[in-house]
């Protein structure tokens, strides 16, 4: 009976909305809503990634877009039923633009609508060839000459580029790189990815040995193709490099490795870009109409310019160019910084008997793994969430509908909890000296990464080692280097052999800076970060990540970045909003980000 009471509130909810928006009552659409109420689209509504804070910016972007979008066919998602919890009912909804499908999640508080999220699934017309549509693959019958399904493929993979141009081409080919392009490939949009890499998945290879990653392989899937079941829960780097390249294989993706593109610049006139490469050692031309920076969510590494750097004697290199700890045996190490990579480091010296001292420069967020899948992502990304039916689709949209805004809200009780369930960890590594935070506002990890994408670990057994003083500590800022070693402001002198830089990485503009001109990189601005005025993320209050995986103030130039779940999850956005323009179906984007100089 209450599942029947719920389904027709969201029912009555959706068919008002419905009948609003068609006959094009933008009032009347407004007032469905709760006055503290947040819409966060994925591409459906405003050909972009925003999110709508409170009536007036909703009815500003209906205002704008209702005209051209024609939504309609609002209703409780085929085959699932609404849900009420704590005065809060929550139910998958689909819909229909005038151009597309889609699909998403509504939150209902007291008869009205506190969070949409809206996201495009397909374009009509355009559908992605997949479960009964998939391709049939066998030709049957007989015809002379006919070329074979491998045939054809080196027939394209060699005209590429060269007879026939991309329309996309996608600079970088980590995960962020293959897993858009495997969903353009599907959605029939020609795309080269251009990696300076001789391998797919050299860019995990070639990281220090012991790098293994820190989330849990539900979490990770790419487009298309999950990792099989009996695969690891963290999965060692190299093991991710040889995912990826039979990833790009199998996904039959134009991929250009021992490739560096050393300019690119747009034709406005034309609507094209000119990309030289230099392929195996060879300058190649494309003319793209579409250029995506694909080089990782933080791009460039910042080495630092501490005094005296060009007087050490031994070796210093940042942790993106450290190979392991083989060469160190019986030395002394000093890795300057505290995140993942600064622990990874220190542990695989350490078991390597390599005398290390890890310098913290400021505090750090540390989470246990166990505990953070157990709590931060067992509801959604475990085997028993699948056993209960969450998809990754499922989840990566339930993830998605929380609004930027009141996210930490919900992450501020699971990190409560993490730090009562191991709190004598914790109280072991302030023992220790370690300068503990969880955050500006005490919600954790995710806000974290999503506010600037630093300044935390998550543990895999380097913060015993810290405890235990195998890993020796030393809290504060670096003053100069010298001959043999470091010394710090307090006028402590750390001895080294080699010097590891674990300080991070820049904006992802700072690429567009170095391929294009550094007029573009400011006209686009940095990406990465909320604008939610905490370290490292000055305001203003952006709500979405900044240039990311949408259209910037550079035509035709975009980002796509992040970790494994974001890169399978927001290419399809991204993939979705290219094919658009392919395709020639019109786009006018609501609510391009504004370019602010930042702090």
């Amino acid at each position: 009976m209450l599942d029947m009471t719920v389904n027709a509130e969201v029912a009555k909810v959706l068919g008002a909305l419905d009948g609003a928006l068609s006959s094009g009552d933008i009032d009347r659409a407004v007032s469905l809503f709760q006055t503290d109420c947040y819409w966060r689209d994925l591409v459906t509504f405003t050909w972009n990634i925003r999110t709508m804070e409170g009536r007036d910016q909703i009815r500003d972007m209906l205002t704008a877009q209702l005209g051209t979008v024609h939504p309609g066919d609002w209703r409780v998602a085929e085959g699932e039923t609404a849900t009420e919890e704590g005065g809060v009912t929550t139910a998958w909804i689909s819909f229909e633009t005038a151009v597309a499908r889609g699909y998403g999640l509504i939150r209902l508080k007291d008869g009205l609508i506190w969070t949409l999220l809206t996201a495009m699934t397909e374009l009509k017309g355009h559908e992605e060839p997949l479960g009964r549509e998939r391709p049939l693959g066998a030709k049957h019958g007989a015809a002379k000459g006919r070329l074979s399904w491998s045939e054809e493929r080196a027939k394209e993979a060699a005209e590429l580029g060269y007879a026939t141009q991309p329309y996309v081409v996608i600079i970088g080919g980590g995960q962020g790189g293959i897993a858009l392009g495997a969903r353009l490939r599907n959605m029939g949009v020609p795309a080269i990815i251009i990696e300076k890499n001789a391998r797919a998945g050299d860019s995990w290879r070639n990281r220090y040995k012991s790098l293994c990653l820190h989330d849990p392989v539900w979490y990770d899937h790419l487009p298309y193709l999950p990792f099989p079941p009996n695969w690891p829960v963290f999965a060692p780097k190299d093991k991710i490099g040889d995912w990826l390249e039979m990833y790009t294989k199998i996904m039959e993706l134009n991929y250009w490795s021992s490739t560096t593109c050393t300019s690119a610049r747009y034709d406005e006139a034309m609507g094209e870009w000119t990309v030289e490469v230099e392929r195996d050692g060879v300058p190649v031309t494309l003319k793209p109409k579409q250029l995506v920076l694909a080089t990782g969510m933080s791009a460039k590494a910042n080495l630092p310019d501490f005094p005296g750097m060009d007087r050490f004697k031994g070796d210093q290199h940042h942790s993106s160019k450290h190979p392991g700890p083989d060469a160190w045996r019986g030395k002394r190490a000093v890795v300057i910084g505290s995140n993942n990579s600064a622990h990874d480091i220190c542990a695989a010296l350490w078991e390597n008997d390599v005398d290390v001292t890890m310098v913290q420069r400021s505090t750090t967020h540390i989470v246990r793994s166990d505990t953070l899948m157990k709590i931060g992502l067992g509801a959604l990304y475990s085997e028993e969430a699948v056993a209960a039916g969450v998809t990754t689709q499922k989840a990566d949209f339930i993830f998605a509908s929380l609004p930027y805004r009141i996210m930490h809200e919900f992450q501020i009780p699971l990190y409560d909890q993490m730090r009562e369930v191991d709190a004598d960890f914790y109280a072991g590594l302030e023992k220790a000296g370690f300068q503990l935070d969880f955050g500006a506002d005490g919600s954790g990890l995710f806000m974290k990464y999503l506010r600037r994408g630093s300044g935390y670990y998550i543990d895999v057994g380097a913060s015993q080692l810290i405890i235990d003083g195998k890993i020796k500590l030393k809290a504060g800022q670096v003053k100069e280097i010298v001959e043999d070693g470091v010394v710090l402001e307090d006028g402590t002198m750390l001895p080294a052999d080699l010097i590891v830089y674990a300080t991070g990485y820049g904006s992802m503009n700072g690429w567009a800076a170095d391929l294009i001109s550094q007029e573009v990189a400011d006209k686009v601005g940095k990406c990465w970060g909320l604008g939610s005025d905490t370290p490292k993320d000055p305001g203003p209050w952006e709500g979405e990540q900044r240039n990311m995986w949408k259209p910037t103030q550079q035509e035709a130039l975009w980002f796509h970045g992040g970790n494994l779940h974001q890169s399978r999850h927001y290419s399809q956005y991204l993939a979705l909003q290219l094919k658009a323009r392919m395709e020639g179906i019109p786009t006018p984007v609501y609510g391009l980000q504004e370019v602010h100089h930042l702090r």
